[in-house]
């Protein structure tokens, strides 16, 4: 019997709607901080939040690659897309009852990054661990897709989100995108047998 293609697995297809999710999520929290940053400063120090969350991702990255080995690819997605939720919802909430300073806009931007730093090399992990037989290569062309599509609608989504709600109504669309992704990505499962972890779990 012919195994099934990537593009109508169930399990597949759990995954790339999960990921797109996140990955939007993703995208519309980097306008909601740049926004936020840039009405409580001026763009140079705007500049300096952003860069505050790039470089613990930047410099823990292979750190989260040794969590994804040790605990497991999917538990890491999990655990990280949760606490990337609740980071990006208390901004949120801040956001709507006060006016914090850069300083707060600055740590949530580090915190994110520390835990992005967990997430990307583990979501990078999981098209190994979950494409059928001989559709590794459809399976990240997949990914490949489904990040590009985030970027696309990110962007706009971000805007819309600002225009409507102001930065506390734009990081409350974030939370929600990365929210909703963590159930989906909670269904996706790992194939028997292909998850190198010593304590058996995926």
């Amino acid at each position: 019997m012919r195994a099934r293609g990537a593009h109508r697995d169930p399990n597949v297809l759990r995954w790339l709607a999960g990921f797109t999710l996140s990955g939007v999520g993703d995208n519309v929290y980097y306008i909601a901080l740049s926004w936020a940053a840039v009405q409580s400063g001026t763009p140079v120090q705007a500049g300096l939040v952003t860069v505050a969350g790039a470089l613990p991702r930047a410099v823990l990255m292979l750190g989260g690659g040794v969590l994804a080995d040790r605990y497991g690819a999917r538990r890491v997605v999990l655990g990280s897309t949760g606490v990337r939720c609740a980071l990006v919802l208390s901004a949120a909430v801040l956001l709507f009852f006060a006016r914090p300073g850069l300083w707060v806009l600055g740590a949530v931007a580090v915190l994110f990054g520390v835990v992005d730093a967990a997430f990307l090399p583990a979501a990078g992990a999981l098209p190994a661990l979950i494409a059928p037989p001989g559709e590794f290569g459809r399976v990240q062309g997949l990914r490949g897709l489904s990040t590009r599509l985030a970027n696309v609608l990110g962007g706009p989504l971000g805007g819309v989100g600002v225009a409507v709600g102001g930065t506390a109504g734009a990081f409350g669309a974030a939370a929600l995108l990365i929210g909703v992704s963590w159930p989906v990505l909670g269904a996706v499962r790992v194939r028997a047998g292909v998850e190198a972890d010593p304590r058996g779990r995926v």
